[in-house]
């Protein structure tokens, strides 16, 4: 069935007749497929007639031409899927997306290109975006709501008026989609300001606006630029996401119901963002940088309506009320919400193999040498670790160590001795002394994620411009790349005999260290720090029935999580994130591996799977 979506006279018609977007976001890329129709089915059963999705570039062109649209990134499934269960569908195919993704969605390879600039009429980077859009957009267009499809609107660019004014690129990328078969609306979203209105916003094309809050003014401010158009909220941020070493974000359910309140009465629709946040899986988390550098989370939970884990919350409840009455209608009469997803324990786990990174280093990478430290996208490199190894000449006594530009986090090394830490948002030089005979020394560098947003969006990773010891550059390095994406070749060592033994000793032991035994353990790192390596464990446990579970890494420092190959996401000790969300389609009946690769230390290479998120 065509259905053709048009804004006329300060409203949506849809097939001519009035309609109201009521939206919701769900972002596939970060939900398992296995989970697609229950989420989507949550949206529907809370009164939605509508999902909205980004569609990040990096996940579809991981490599420069070489392309992927399966598992995670089968965005056509999840398309299909929604119009099967008869929601609209919003995309938002923008080569940005921001997002709170790793570099807003952009292919960390396009750095290698380090004169291109980014978002605006330049050449090379245009046939970057060319050569996509050939790929991708391809599989949109026959899913389409003129063709029959679920597809009733696409974005162009991403609340560009938030970076720039280049209004001639805005339209090259719409005729762009026009040129490759897109017929049905087509728009652009930005906050409510003038700047941002001006710069974003082409002629001819729908616009809508992003906000949080103060509905009133942020359309007042809308109608001085689009008198006719209808208003539409495309990002109504109901939550907030989060940031490493800061508070976990939460807002008022009666707050946010009573703010979608008001923009109903006014007429507006509304595109919930998030509906439901899903998490930041693998490395692809994004970063801010405001006054400094800060990463965000593994989970996207956003304190969204549907948690991360899709259960139902308060706020869930309260929107789900606010549509009921609006449509005058019981909330009986909206679809069922489907049965809760099982939650498990799976108890303790022990991590009884290890492999130690620095000790077999030509192992774990092939090695590049290069005159000057060089970032990772010089090398081909996108995410993950790299390690720089180069010989220092002694004596040398109360010298300084400068790390110019680490992007993001240095451990530093002295014939393979622990010497501390440099930060990017904390970048005070090490004092090292170097004995007479000299030293090894040995800098491991984690990508904490690229900034995603803000004029700081070109983030080289590692070191970027040198290293230095008082005022003397350091020459002549060795490089590993690490980008940690195949974990089967890593060399082991013990046996994981005993893995799981201790699964059955109860909920009580996964709980078992508060907060006062976690600065009890920091203390004891302080100590023995000499003892601190980067270190991969690996252990096995049996699941006889799979359900959610939540990996709890108490006692451990910072670093990621592999179950059975995949890639959960980072965890770090310093919050507010305590756990990392398993879903159960990643388990498997019987034996399942878990590989933890530890930056720090841990005192005892145990972790607990708990059926409770704890996201601080």
């Amino acid at each position: 069935m065509v259905a053709i979506l048009q804004a006329k006279d300060k409203q949506f018609l849809l097939d001519g007749e009035p309609f109201q977007i009521l939206s919701g976001a769900i972002h596939y890329f970060r939900v398992v497929p296995e989970y697609w129709e229950d989420r989507l089915l949550k949206l529907k059963a809370c009164g939605f007639n509508t999902v909205e999705t980004y569609v990040p570039w990096n996940l579809h062109e991981p490599q420069e031409n070489a392309f992927n649209f399966e598992g995670l990134a089968d965005i056509e499934r999840f398309i299909t899927l929604a119009g099967k269960l008869g929601l609209h569908v919003i995309v938002r195919p923008s080569p940005y997306i921001c997002a709170e993704w790793e570099f807003g969605g952009l292919p960390a390879w396009l750095l290698q290109y380090s004169y291109m600039k980014l978002r605006c009429m330049e050449g090379a980077y245009l046939q970057k975006v060319d050569r996509y859009y050939d790929e991708l957009i391809p599989r949109l267009t026959p899913l389409q709501s003129t063709n029959g499809g679920p597809i009733i609107a696409m974005q162009i660019e991403n609340e560009y008026g938030s970076y720039g004014n280049d209004t001639a690129y805005l339209t090259y990328l719409r005729d762009g989609l026009i040129k490759r078969g897109v017929d049905v609306l087509l728009f652009t979203s930005d906050g409510p300001e003038d700047g941002m209105l001006q710069g974003g916003t082409v002629p001819g094309t729908l616009a809508t606006v992003n906000f949080g809050s103060r509905p009133e003014e942020a359309f007042e401010k809308f109608r001085e630029y689009r008198a006719d158009e209808p208003l539409m909220c495309m990002e109504y941020w109901n939550g907030w996401f989060d940031h490493w070493l800061k508070p976990h974000h939460t807002r008022d359910a009666g707050d946010v119901a009573d703010v979608f309140d008001r923009m109903l009465r006014s007429g507006a629709s509304v595109n919930f963002y998030m509906f439901h946040g899903g998490t930041n899986f693998g490395f692809y988390n994004g970063a801010n940088f405001g006054d400094k550098y800060e990463a965000t989370i593994t989970s996207y939970d956003y304190d969204s309506p549907l948690s991360e884990c899709g259960d139902e919350t308060e706020k869930y409840r309260a929107v789900r009320s606010v549509i009921a009455r609006y449509l005058e209608k019981d909330e009986k009469e909206f679809p069922a919400f489907p049965a809760p997803i099982p939650k498990k324990s799976y108890g303790l786990v022990s991590l009884t193999e290890k492999a130690d990174l620095l000790g077999q280093l030509d192992q774990f990478s092939v090695p590049v040498k290069r005159i000057c430290p060089e970032p990772m996208e010089m090398l081909g490199q996108s995410y993950g670790f790299i390690v720089y190894s180069t010989q220092v000449s002694g004596p040398r006594t109360g010298e300084m160590l400068h790390l110019q530009e680490v992007h993001d986090r240095a451990q530093v090394f002295l014939d393979g001795v622990y010497q501390g830490t440099v930060e990017r948002w904390d970048p005070r030089p090490l004092p090292l002394d170097i004995p007479a005979q000299g030293a090894k020394l040995e800098i491991v560098v984690e990508n904490m994620g690229r900034v995603n947003y803000g004029p700081k969006l070109k983030d080289y990773k590692g070191i970027t411009e040198g290293v230095r010891f008082n005022n003397q550059f350091l020459f002549d390095w060795t490089i590993y790349p690490l980008p940690l994406d195949n974990i089967g070749a890593i060399p082991f060592v013990g046996s994981a005999a005993s893995a799981g033994q201790d699964q059955d000793q109860g909920q009580d032991q996964d709980q078992g260290q508060d907060q006062d035994q976690d600065q009890d353990q920091d203390q004891g790192q302080i100590q023995d720090q000499d003892h601190e390596r980067p270190t991969f464990y690996r252990g096995e446990f049996n699941v006889e029935e799979a359900g959610d579970t939540f990996v709890r890494l108490d006692g451990w420092s910072k670093g990621v999580v592999w179950i059975n190959g995949f890639n959960l996401g980072r965890y770090w000790e310093k919050g507010p994130q305590r756990t990392l969300y398993l879903p159960a389609p990643l388990l498997r009946k019987g034996s399942n591996e878990i590989v933890v690769f530890e930056l720090h230390r841990t005192e005892k290479p145990v972790i607990a799977l708990t059926d409770a998120p704890d996201l601080g």
